[in-house]
């Protein structure tokens, strides 16, 4: 099975057992769309999803209080591929984006990305054999992505711009 990392538990909230997480989709109010959610491997039967901004405050069954949602503080929530809303052309999960090689257009290769921090320009954050560094996707950075071969191909000059 194909699973797709869509959210990080932060806290509790409130004593009933909700959760507020912050969410790896493209807006809070697609985790509505998803009806079970996978927390260290146990499944849950997700209740409710009321969606603040990037956030979420999340119901689910077997978690009845606040001690419960505590042991979840930190956790990743995963989905299966299928039960995630469609993207639309051009967009990537960053599950998908994340062990993709990052090669230079005009040839040589940057590194291989282990983060994407969503933001208004992503941030990737790529391993090389110098170390880790960072690149803002801003415009004319990244040039294409082929997701079947795991591959980014970025500009040259412009990602030496924007990196750190």
């Amino acid at each position: 099975m194909d699973y797709l990392t869509v959210a990080t538990v932060l806290k509790p909230q409130g004593i009933r057992g909700e959760v507020k997480v912050k969410v790896y989709l493209d807006s809070a109010e697609d985790l509505k769309q998803i009806k079970q959610v996978y927390i260290s491997g146990e499944k849950y039967a997700v209740l409710n999803v009321r969606a603040a901004g990037e956030f979420a405050y999340v119901a689910l069954r077997g978690i009845a209080d606040r001690n419960a949602a505590e042991l979840l503080r930190g956790k990743e929530i995963d989905a299966l591929r299928e039960d995630c809303p469609p993207l639309p052309e051009g967009r990537y999960y960053i599950g998908d984006l994340t062990g993709c090689k990052v090669v230079y257009s005009t040839g040589g290769e940057a590194g291989v990305v282990t983060s994407v921090t969503p933001a208004k320009t992503d941030i990737f954050t790529l391993e090389t054999p110098k170390g880790e560094i960072s690149f803002a996707a801003a415009d004319g950075v990244i040039s294409d992505v082929d997701i079947e071969n795991k591959i980014i191909t970025v500009d040259k000059k412009r990602f030496k711009e924007v990196s750190v």
